[in-house]
């Protein structure tokens, strides 16, 4: 028999984490180890535990899902392969969909699906196949369409995933959530400089001049659901 997929599921809220849990560990052939409340302590435990899949929420605090997906499959796990990452979310936008599939997830389920969908997505990516939800499988259709294709491609959409660099995407979120700039530097273990910098540039990119403005955007952008 083989070996169980190890999982880390990623969720900031308990109920939707012990609920996940209950379900998979009814699955003979997966094993939950670790559960995380955010998308910093989902990068340190799947770099500690080295699961085989990650189900990651996509709206987190301290670090959103897509950031924590691009950090964690930038690494390197048992096989010398990073885990696998099936995102999940309450929201089909085509935004975050794609946001996360560039970041190196290679399964979406949106949290309105059966659980037998997620069951067989975490089965599909660990065994090195993409799995989408149906309800989002035109968006990437659509974005990587080949040029023969008879329709045209898509705008480019602007978004907080394509206008800011992953550090200023940190800086805004934790601004947003109202930490100060001092805990801000503490939490990424930068200078206070360096926050004010990157603070700095957020606001020229995005042409705003004040936190309020700055907490409006990162929750109309689902960066934040403050």
């Amino acid at each position: 028999m083989s070996e169980p997929i190890r999982i880390v599921i990623a969720d900031d809220h308990q109920i939707v984490r012990e609920g996940l849990k209950s379900l998979l560990r009814a699955e003979p052939d997966v094993d939950v180890v670790a559960e995380a409340v955010d998308g910093r302590s989902a990068v340190k435990l799947a770099a500690e535990l080295e699961p085989d899949v990650v189900v990651m929420d996509i709206n987190m605090p301290g670090l959103n899902g897509i950031d924590a997906t691009r950090q964690i499959t930038s690494g390197s796990g048992r096989s010398g392969a990073a885990p696998k990452v099936v995102g999940l979310s309450a929201y089909s936008d085509r935004r975050f969909t794609l946001g996360l599939l560039n970041a190196g997830a290679t399964g979406f389920v949106v949290k309105d699906a059966a659980f037998a969908e997620l069951a067989e997505a975490i089965r599909t990516v660990a065994g090195d196949k993409v799995y989408l939800s149906p309800a989002i499988a035109s968006h990437a259709i659509a974005e990587h369409a080949g040029p023969e294709s008879s329709r045209p491609a898509p705008a480019a959409m602007p978004s907080v995933f394509s206008d800011l660099s992953p550090r200023e995407r940190e800086i805004l979120q934790l601004t947003a959530e109202g930490k100060a700039m001092k805990e801000i530097a503490s939490q990424l273990d930068i200078s206070i400089k360096t926050v004010e910098t990157h603070r700095r540039k957020v606001m020229e990119k995005l042409g705003m001049d004040s936190v309020a403005e700055l907490t409006k955007y990162a929750i109309r952008e689902g960066l934040t659901s403050l």
